[in-house]
């Protein structure tokens, strides 16, 4: 037989076995769990952006762990981030991880909500150093130091939960914008990001397979930094301190046969707040020629709002 394509062979088994870290981040064949709906903290300081929370992996005995959501200290002013998200390629699941730049790149469609809804970021923009809060994202954002405006119409809702790029989950490619941001200078995840991930990871109530999908409340306060903004800049407030958690999903194609199915959305809670979801996720398993998905989610700029 030819060695060159027993090589192949192999290389394909070890593949299918086990994580492997390539250039793009983890490459398994273990479906990615559905995203848990969960509540936003306070922002503790101006100039903090939100990351959203994300299903990350590690060895098996780990396996998938949440990564909380959290406000962090951009590495400095003018920068936005790009969430990290799985894609389903090949019949393998590929890790992409995120980082901080001049414009958000493409996270995949998935719609991590507070902002994050499958394309760019709404909850916020930069204007001479200083970052503004859009309050009809982050209600609760208010006290000294934030500056805020309002634009309602970017606020998408959605029950959708899929939480890869791909047949079976969301399928589409990256808009014109984010190929051009692709070519942006990217920086890394900071130190402070580092280090929340590495606790998530540690914290055995953030596995799967200890919590089946049903994470404690997400969102914990996040690693904190100095604020990216000059001091002296303009203040005002915003209302209510009420926090708004939009459901991640909108434009996201509805999963076939899939190896981890995604469970419906359990009830949602009061207007203006986020519930935790009482629908958990089965345990993911090895993936088996998944069902391909024919929707092929829109993106939504920003000043559209989703139609139903």
């Amino acid at each position: 037989m030819n060695k060159h394509f027993i090589k192949g062979l192999l290389l394909a088994v070890l593949v299918a076995a086990v994580p492997a870290v390539s250039l793009g981040g983890i490459v398994i064949t273990v479906a990615t769990p559905v995203l848990p709906v969960y509540t936003l903290p306070v922002c503790p300081t101006p100039g903090f952006i939100w990351t959203p929370g994300y299903w990350a992996y590690d060895d098996p005995a780990v396996g998938y762990y949440w990564v909380p959501g959290a406000w962090v200290a951009p590495p400095q002013p003018g920068l936005l981030w790009t969430p990290p998200y799985w894609g389903f390629e090949g019949g393998i699941y590929v890790f992409h991880p995120g980082y901080w730049g001049p414009h958000v790149g493409f996270y995949g469609g998935i719609n991590y909500g507070f902002g994050y809804y499958g394309t760019g970021f709404v909850g916020g923009e930069w204007a001479g150093g200083v970052f503004r809060y859009n309050t009809a994202v982050f209600v609760g954002i208010h006290g000294p130091g934030f500056t805020v405006f309002a634009n309602p119409a970017v606020v998408v809702h959605s029950d959708v939960h899929v939480a890869f790029n791909g047949p079976g989950g969301v399928v589409r490619g990256p808009t014109a914008a984010e190929r051009i941001a692709e070519h942006d200078r990217h920086v890394e995840h900071t130190d402070a990001q580092m280090a929340h991930m590495h606790a998530a990871r540690d914290d055995r109530a953030n596995r799967y397979a200890e919590n089946h999908g049903r994470p404690g409340p997400a969102g914990r306060p996040g690693p904190a930094g100095r604020p990216s903004r000059p001091a002296g800049h303009p203040e005002e407030h915003a209302g209510p301190a009420a926090h708004r958690a939009e459901h991640p999903g909108p434009g996201a194609g509805h999963p076939g046969e899939h190896a981890a199915p995604h469970a419906a959305p359990a009830a949602h809670g009061a207007p203006g707040h986020a519930a935790e979801s009482h629908a958990p996720a089965r345990q993911p398993a090895g993936h088996a020629a998944p069902a391909h998905s024919n929707a092929h989610p829109a993106a939504h700029p920003a000043g559209e709002k989703e139609k139903k």
